[in-house]
């Protein structure tokens, strides 16, 4: 099962909102039982070419974590532009590199079957890189297996990359203890001079720029537009410092940042060799808020009327679709066809069954469709076992997800 990502000339001037893909994709599939995924694969292209052109020419690392689609992983590594793989655990990483090259795990990891695994493999080792942020993670690995006992193990070191403010305290997610020049360059020799190891990378993830809409209006918006600006060139400066400060002890392969809602900012930053990034492909509807870019939306997922508690709702059956991340109403999915459905407050997006209402839920019935739209992007595979990829009105392939291929590895 394949599907061509590359960049089309017809794709140029196209412009895709939720309500036609969901027709779209509603049409393509109507003869098919929910719950179903689907891909709109115009719209799918449009996302892979603006993502192009937001970076600028620096390579693409696709954070699986975002698409969890391995079909749809190797179609966009096969896009020139796109380069390697950011997996999210180090057993995942392993699977994939059966078939990627340069797969970094973008977090630490704990997994003795997994390094063991690792460590034992030269071609494995060859192709995997694990993250790191303190020596006790390198202690993990000479515990599961001793430096002469196995392949010299490719690390990077992760920098923190959240912004300081007094009055703001920590703004960004809590990762690693590295901060400063001086603490990276100090990880980076204990690294160098430590057997059965090899730094090759420095990456720093950008967070409260990347993830973080701010298209808002208001001073909400304002503020948020503001703290962007000041913390990336706050990053800027200090990434600069950090990688001067590692080049010391090691020779680096690539210098990682980014996020899909960074791509043009931190493309711009000299010091940065590669991007992460892969939200911005599927676009679930949390990317819909940005002030500087706006995705296509690519996937949406089908669910059926089963009931009728009374003349204004209708009650599809299937719940839980809801995100990660701090809990609200940002990460529930969005209804888009019929127009004008919404959730229900005291329920959400359900249990088993998520009630509807407002539009014309009054008008649904037992075996009507309703299209909604994921908050996140790849958390929809955990869902589905496949994606339907819709193009000219018909299903033109149907490509497995994780869970259709039997792995679950978070």
């Amino acid at each position: 099962m394949t599907i061509d990502l590359a960049p089309r000339p017809d794709a140029v001037g196209q412009r895709y909102d939720a309500a036609r893909v969901a027709a779209e994709l509603d049409a393509a599939t109507a003869n098919l039982d929910a719950p179903l995924g689907a891909l709109h694969l115009g719209a799918l292209r449009w996302n892979v070419a603006d993502m192009l052109r937001r970076a600028n020419g620096v390579p693409i690392r696709v954070a699986s974590k975002s698409i969890r689609s391995r079909p749809v992983l190797e179609a966009l590594l096969d896009v020139p532009g796109y380069a390697g793989v950011m997996a999210y655990t180090l057993p995942e990483a392993l699977w994939l590199a059966t078939t990627v090259d340069d797969v970094l795990v973008g977090y630490p990891t704990a997994d003795r079957r997994a390094i063991r695994a690792l460590s034992i493999d030269p071609e494995l080792a060859r192709r995997v890189t694990l993250m790191v942020d303190s020596v006790e993670q390198l202690d993990l690995v000479d515990a599961v297996l001793a430096p002469s006992r196995r392949e010299r193990v490719q690390v990077c070191l992760e920098l923190d990359a959240a912004w300081r403010r007094p009055g703001f305290g920590h703004v960004g997610v809590r990762r690693s203890p590295v901060r400063t020049p001086a603490q990276a360059g100090e990880l980076a020799a204990r690294i160098a001079e430590r057997a059965g190891f090899r730094l090759v990378g420095v990456m720093a993830y950008e967070a409260q720029v990347a993830g973080v809409a701010d298209g808002e209006s208001g001073p909400t918006g304002a503020f948020l537009r503001w703290m962007r600006e000041k913390s990336m060139a706050e990053l800027r400066e200090r990434r600069a410092a950090v990688v001067a400060a590692v080049e010391r002890h090691a020779d680096l392969r690539f210098v990682n940042g980014g996020g899909t809602g960074s791509l043009e900012l931190t493309a711009n930053d000299p010091a940065v060799t590669e991007l992460a990034a892969g939200s911005g492909l599927f676009a679930g509807h949390y990317f819909d808020g940005y002030a500087g870019f706006m995705p296509a939306p690519a996937s949406a997922f089908g669910l059926d009327v089963v009931r009728r508690p009374d003349a204004k709702h209708a009650t599809l059956l299937g719940g839980g679709w809801i995100a990660s991340g701090p809990a609200g109403e940002d990460r529930l999915p969005k209804p888009v066809k019929p127009e004008g459905l919404s959730l229900l407050p005291r329920e959400g997006a359900g249990e088993v069954q998520t009630p509807v209402t407002g539009g014309d839920a009054a008008s649904l019935h037992p075996g009507d469709r309703v299209w909604l739209r994921h908050a996140k992007s790849g958390e929809l595979s955990e869902h589905l076992d496949a994606f339907h990829v819709v193009h000219g009105g018909r299903v033109v392939e149907v490509v497995s997800t994780y869970r259709g291929d039997g792995k679950v590895f978070l």
